[in-house]
């Protein structure tokens, strides 16, 4: 069985980017540039370990980005690549395979992954690499001295795939300053390197031009659906997404009862990833005992906050024949779009019937689903 180690070198100083938070720690659709592809390997099935290389300066950067997750200590970076790789070899000490990832390539993904580990079952060193689309020029003094055929070029990227042991001995046999990869220094070693499909999706994050262009947010789409029975309650307000409707009945509800909100909270939870209502506000917990559940939408307005979400959409159906709730549907939109914080065009509301069939058509109970689609 093959012992698969992945090194993730995070330790450079990131000076292209311009001033701020390092490179590997800045957010990027909702998390650390670093947290993207370590997530990934860690989820492998063929990856044994996981060991970044962080500059020690931005330890407290680092624990921030990676809070919540099991990882191994960082390992301390050295004065250039070439020796903050050799340190991160040495953590992974007793491997038989390593593969070499560059930290600023946050969108790689587990095919890519798993392409280069297949090369590995006959090759010594294995690379991913893209062919080159444009016409590349060679050019010295501001003019072009040659246009080599791009048919032989290719756009190499990381992770790099490696025999352990032979890597290790290239590392230590090849010391120089200009090899600008792992496979660069293999061939100095006289390693012969494999080629396997690279990725569009696996861009390198060098300059701030390259950060802005993958700031394209991702679309996420979540559903809820909650249901509450009804009954007659002089006392206790009936609450519908978020505003009082004049009515004999009530909900039956460990809170409020607001079957619209409950469903937005899920849709908003689904969206995010984030479980369901009842993980977030059990039944079985007294503080929510008939509980404003605007609460609960402000909450996941802080969830949405934290992960750097937009709501985009949010459309709300609720089922049921009584009590009529068309006339009250746009002080729901209102107040659903104060709560949420957004304009209210974001906001669709619908109210309908099931023709007196079901629990909803015998006036037994009140259902509402809503569909949420945000941004990250």
């Amino acid at each position: 069985m093959r012992d698969i180690a992945v090194i993730i070198v995070a330790a450079g100083a990131s000076s292209r980017m311009g001033e701020g938070v390092p490179k590997p720690y800045r957010r990027l659709r909702g998390k650390a540039v670093l947290r993207h592809s370590v997530e990934l390997f860690m989820a492998h099935p063929a990856i044994a370990q996981v060991r970044v290389v962080i500059n020690p300066q931005h330890r407290s950067h680092y624990d921030a980005a990676m809070a919540g997750l099991s990882m191994a200590q960082p390992v301390a970076g050295g004065a250039t690549r070439q020796q903050s790789v050799l340190n991160g070899l040495q953590a992974v000490a007793g491997c038989t395979q390593v593969l070499i990832h560059d930290a600023a390539r946050p969108m790689v993904d587990a095919a890519l992954i798993s392409r280069v580990i297949e090369g590995l079952k006959t090759h010594q060193a294995v690379i991913p690499a893209m062919a080159v689309t444009d016409t590349i020029k060679r050019v010295a003094d501001g003019l072009v001295v040659e246009t080599p055929d791009r048919a032989a070029l290719m756009a190499v990227q990381t992770p790099q795939g490696f025999d352990y042991a032979a890597i290790c001995a290239a590392h230590k046999a090849v010391v120089s300053d200009t090899l600008t990869d792992d496979a660069a220094v293999a061939e100095a070693a006289g390693i012969p390197v494999a080629i396997v499909q690279g990725s569009p999706q696996n861009v390198k994050l060098t300059t701030a031009q390259d950060w802005n262009a993958m700031q394209m947010p991702v679309t996420k789409v979540g559903m809820g659906t909650d249901v509450h029975a009804l009954y007659e309650d002089a006392q206790r307000p009936l609450m519908m997404c978020g505003i009082e409707i004049d009515s004999p009945l009530a909900l039956k509800a460990h809170s409020d009862g607001d079957v619209g909100l409950h469903a937005v909270t899920d849709a908003l939870l689904g969206a995010l990833g984030l479980g369901d209502i009842g993980q977030h506000f059990p039944p079985t917990d007294a503080k929510w005992k008939d509980k404003d559940s605007a609460h609960f939408i402000e909450h996941v307005v802080e969830l949405m906050d934290k992960q750097g979400a937009q709501l985009v959409h949010l459309d709300i159906t609720i089922i049921c024949e009584q009590p009529k709730l068309s006339p009250h549907r746009g002080a729901m939109r209102a107040r659903l779009a104060e709560l949420l914080q957004v304009n209210l065009s974001v906001i669709s509301v619908k109210a309908t019937t099931t023709e007196g069939l079901g629990f909803t058509g015998r006036g037994e109970g009140i259902a509402a689903q809503a569909v949420a689609t945000i941004t990250v």
